[in-house]
């Protein structure tokens, strides 16, 4: 008899404890998606992944949220973001009238968030020598008028530095002799370190913010400064030319929103044009678009370390 009940007891035991297992599963998938907590997609411009990258380390590390990136091409992220891949995207721009509307018919209106000002970086090898660049050059050169342009290589020709200069030239595609395209920022940094005469274009954010398989690739090349009509100097995109716009090539981001209610993409760009988040973009060497407060702490008497 006892052996009976010590076996009912056992099988008891076994189904509670199983019953315990499957409600804590049940409730971790049942964990709802709000401002701070939950988890979520988010596209970005592969040219200014590394801030984004910051930013989301922080973010997670103080809520609990976990965000997942999808880098890609402008062009690319932008497809994916009408095809409800996910539902935030970071840009360097804001989305045009065809882009808006498409969310309009679905009864959902963006909310463009800017956030920091970034800018597009030329760069050439060190053997070059050459350390200055006026754009219209460039523009010449995409019209195919004579220049002194070896060549231009961009990061993927999706891209938002691509579409740029695309503009600026008033073309509708890059023409086929002298103009190279790769798949990656980091891509070009490596090409240009180990070709004379190319200039590359790439977003300045990974100048600023190296990956380690770009740092060595970095001493072997020289940032441009650069000038258009409506400079009369060459311009170093240094930090305090980004943040005044006295940089030919500066631009702001964008963090856009399309979740139609307030989910963890809204409370990730509060995140990124709050303190903190502006905290960062200042420290990347980007230019926060709102200056972070500072703790002044006042003295008595000076202190001799």
């Amino acid at each position: 008899m006892i052996k009976i009940k010590n076996k009912v007891a056992t099988i008891l035991f076994g189904i509670g404890l199983v019953l315990i297992v499957l409600n804590s599963c049940k409730g971790d998938s049942d964990t709802k998606e709000t401002i701070l907590t939950g988890t979520t997609s988010i596209l970005v411009d592969e040219s200014i992944l590394p801030i984004i990258q910051d930013q989301v380390a922080v973010f997670e590390n103080q809520y609990n949220a976990t965000i997942k990136l999808l880098p890609q091409s402008e062009k690319e992220s932008v497809q994916s973001f009408v095809n409800n891949k996910a539902r935030a995207i970071v840009l360097s721009r804001k989305l045009n009238a065809t882009e808006s509307s498409i969310f309009k018919n679905r009864k959902i209106k963006p909310l463009e968030t800017p956030f920091a000002i970034d800018a597009i970086a030329l760069i050439k090898n060190k053997k070059t020598k050459d350390s200055i660049q006026d754009i219209s050059e460039i523009v010449d050169f995409l019209k195919g008028k004579p220049s002194k342009i070896k060549g231009l290589v961009f990061d993927n020709a999706n891209s938002s530095t691509t579409r740029y200069f695309l503009e600026l030239a008033g073309l509708k595609s890059m023409p086929d002799a002298g103009v190279f395209s790769f798949k990656t920022n980091e891509e070009v940094l490596q090409y240009v370190s180990k070709n004379e005469g190319m200039i590359g274009v790439v977003g300045v954010n990974w100048i600023f913010q190296p990956s380690p398989a770009t740092k060595k690739a970095l001493e072997s090349i020289t940032v441009l400064s650069v000038k258009d009509k409506n400079t009369k100097d060459y311009v170093y995109p240094s930090q305090e030319n980004i943040a005044t716009r006295k940089y030919p090539l500066a631009r702001v981001l964008y963090i856009i929103n399309c979740q139609g209610y307030d989910g963890l993409g809204i409370g990730f760009a509060s995140f990124i044009s709050g303190e903190i988040g502006q905290r960062i973009i200042l420290k990347s060497g980007l230019a926060p678009l709102r200056e972070p407060s500072r703790n002044i702490r006042i003295r008595n008497k000076i202190e001799n370390n």
